[in-house]
């Protein structure tokens, strides 16, 4: 029988839930534990699909074309795991589902209630990421407790312990321990008032993660510990670290997943940590500065960018670099203000996203790069704003755009896609999940890869029009990947250039920090090798010179 874990947050939003979940998860796996993860979220729409990325972060999306929410790709990057639509769920879908099944009359005319039918909706969805195949569950409650959108799920985790007995199940609660700067104190009592709270809804937690600017005392631990009777052991200290992935090592220095295991009576087995320690090693002594630039119309927000700006950092690891990310505005890499904003970068990433606004600096963008050599990486919406510059700026079809952008563009070289015409739903029926594609043979992505076979994950309604391929074919414009039908362009790439490319895909929700994503790898290469032809030289007379100079 699975184990579950359940973690929870008080006092405030934002402390970091999702990678305390994730961080305990690659312990655990790390014992050679079979481990899943799962987001339980409060609010009522029935997916992130359709949320404004200024108030959600980005949409993640999962190979069977799940829209998730964000933390979903924290559990992917930390428990190397591939997860599914069944990883989250949210307030709505568990009400349009309860809903659906009353419609259908499968409740025989009961009244339907939040208790029992929502929790056991609720539970349901909890249970059945478990199996003979996976040793530990850790779900994750969004929101905060005190909220009153989660108090069902509060409810059906206090219950599915009852369900499944009380040595499978372990409750973690995350909470802040605030520093009072003109006291000069950290305070516990936000963190007593939230224990209070959750143990008022029947949840007596078994271990405490407290968040911190700075490491809190021993003493100050054993205050929490007689004040919300959790064993002194449990109560675990999460300070703010300099890099994310650090954070397992934190937690594990600390006993957390020692102490998970003894509650859940899960056999102790040693913790093989040598390679996330080599990692967090490489995070901390990359040296080789890289500027990149990355063009979006949510930069104000970065969490709306959060894989991308992760598969840099991957790309960064592997390549020893330090990453120095410029935030821009597409409306920024406009007309005579391109000059100024991007001749300093290295690199230039072109993210997804949708709606109009932005579109004409993204198309500068991609000229500026092409135009310049300065290598250019477009995603998703990247690639249809790439090859409106191509197709205006080199082809001269003028006025060259999405018909998305511009219904009466007199070349929609980029198109709604023939399986997306008369849908109206705006959630969950775009083209979502992993396909395929066929590589060229000899292109540079194909190179990149390896392969000339790949898989990627998609999020788009719009695609390159098929009925332009014979204008783009002057010789310079490579259609380096296609769908396994020819009909879809998925890669495109130019000749001579550094590395000008682009693909519909989102490669970035694949990226892991061990095994970054190819494209993002040798998009970082290319960038470190224009910043490494960019550094001044001193001539070595000259260098010598001035080491032997008296002081």
């Amino acid at each position: 029988m699975s184990k579950h874990i359940f973690v929870t947050g008080g006092v405030a939003s934002s402390l970091g839930k999702g990678l305390t979940a994730s961080s305990l998860g690659r312990l655990l796996k790390s014992r050679g534990l079979r481990v899943t993860m799962q987001k339980l979220d409060p609010y009522i729409n029935v997916d992130p699909g359709t949320m404004n990325p200024f108030e959600h972060g980005e949409v993640f999306v999962t190979d069977d074309g799940g829209e998730t929410d964000l933390d979903l790709g924290h559990y992917e990057r930390f428990i190397d795991e591939n997860l599914t639509r069944s990883s989250n769920a949210t307030t709505g879908s568990i009400y349009s589902a309860v809903l659906a099944a009353e419609r259908r009359g499968e409740y025989l005319g009961k009244t339907v209630q939040v208790i029992p039918h929502i929790t056991d909706e609720i539970k349901r969805r909890i249970q059945i990421l478990g199996g003979d195949d996976i040793d530990v569950v850790i779900t994750e409650v969004g929101g905060t407790v005190g909220d009153i959108e989660i108090l069902p799920f509060l409810e059906a985790i206090r219950q599915f312990r009852l369900d499944v007995g009380r040595d499978n199940v372990c409750y973690v609660h995350v909470t802040l321990i605030p520093f009072i700067g003109p006291s000069g104190e950290q305070k516990t009592k936000p963190t007593q008032h939230s224990v209070t709270e959750l143990r008022s809804r029947g949840i007596q937690p078994d271990a405490i993660v407290c968040r911190s600017e700075a490491p809190i005392s021993d003493d100050l631990k054993n205050k929490i510990s007689r004040l919300c009777d959790v064993p002194p052991a449990a109560v675990v200290n999460a300070a703010d670290a300099d890099s994310l992935y650090e954070i397992p090592l934190v937690l594990h220095e600390e006993g957390l997943d020692q102490v998970v295991c003894e509650l859940l009576r899960i056999e102790d087995r040693p913790v093989e940590l040598a390679e996330w320690r080599d990692l967090v090693d490489r995070v901390e002594s990359a040296s080789d500065p890289v500027r990149i630039g990355l063009i979006g119309k949510y930069v104000s927000l970065p969490d709306a960018y959060l894989s991308v700006v992760e598969a840099l950092n991957h790309a960064g690891i592997h390549q020893q670099a330090d990453v120095e990310l410029e935030w821009i505005q597409a409306k920024d890499a406009e007309g005579l203000l391109a000059d100024g904003r991007l001749r300093d970068l290295d690199g230039i990433v072109i993210p997804g996203g949708f709606g109009e606004r932005g579109s004409e600096g993204k198309i500068a963008a991609s000229a500026y790069a092409r135009e310049n050599d300065i290598p250019c990486l477009g995603l998703c919406l990247g690639l249809q704003m790439m090859v409106a510059d191509y197709a205006r700026n080199v082809l001269g079809l003028a006025g060259a755009n999405s018909s998305e952008f511009d219904p009466r563009t007199p070349h929609p070289v980029i198109d709604l896609m023939d399986s997306q015409r008369g849908v109206e739903d705006k959630g969950g029926t775009m083209r979502l999940g992993a396909y395929p594609a066929e590589l060229l043979d000899g292109s540079k992505v194909a190179e990149v890869y390896g392969t000339v076979f790949v898989s990627e994950r998609h999020r788009h309604r719009y695609e390159f029009n098929p009925k332009y391929k014979t204008a783009f074919d002057d010789g310079s414009f490579v259609r380096a990947g296609v769908s396994p039908d020819g009909q879809l362009l998925e890669f495109i790439e130019l000749r001579d250039h550094p590395f000008w490319v682009a693909t519909q895909a989102h490669p970035e929700f694949k990226s892991r920090p061990d095994r970054p994503a190819p494209l993002f790898r040798e998009f970082l290469a290319a960038a470190l090798t224009r910043a490494e032809g960019r550094k001044p030289h001193l001539p070595l007379e000259d260098t010598e010179r001035s080491t032997s100079m008296p002081a």
